[in-house]
């Protein structure tokens, strides 16, 4: 079987790699393209910890086929961080302990940000609704949502709003 070509663009930089037919997203990001921030927790959509966007949507990686990557855009943990700067989730994420051993850590972050960017302002009942999909066994829920809460805050004042 002859492997496919796949260009795409990964955390804003063009990327291209061979792949299978058969091959997940998850494994194309880990193997060929070298990012190992997200993680395969359970290899069928239900951990959350494969979490990234694809075209602006969130996805579990494991349930993609990298050949769906073709002409898209697709964005891991890695591209959170600008330069050298962590982005005001990972700051949040490391003063609230929300974290343990990492492994949901990268998920939750991919989660964190899409729900950051449709609502700034989330109540702590809709950030939980919207990280239901991610499983921790480590930490707890509580660190988490006041780590994304307080990063929303954190954002909006970037952008100049109005925080109470």
């Amino acid at each position: 079987m002859s492997k496919l070509h796949i260009t795409t663009t990964v955390n804003g930089d063009p990327a291209e790699f061979l792949c299978e037919a058969d091959d997940s997203l998850l494994a194309a990001l880990r193997g060929p393209l070298g990012l190992t921030g997200t993680k395969e927790g359970c290899g069928s959509g239900d951990c959350g910890a494969c979490t990234v966007m694809l075209d602006g949507s969130m996805v579990c990686s494991c349930l993609v086929l990298a050949a769906e990557a073709q002409g898209r855009r697709v964005e891991t943990v890695e591209g959170l961080a600008e330069g050298g700067a962590l982005h005001p989730l990972q700051q949040r994420f490391l003063e609230h302990g929300a974290l343990q051993c990492g492994f949901c850590t990268p998920g939750l972050l991919v989660a964190a940000r899409a729900l950051l960017e449709r609502n700034p302002d989330p109540s702590e009942e809709e950030a939980r609704y919207w990280l239901a999909g991610n499983l921790c066994r480590c930490t707890g829920y509580d660190k988490v949502i006041r780590a994304v809460l307080d990063a929303g805050r954190d954002l909006r004042q970037d952008h100049g709003e109005k925080v109470a």
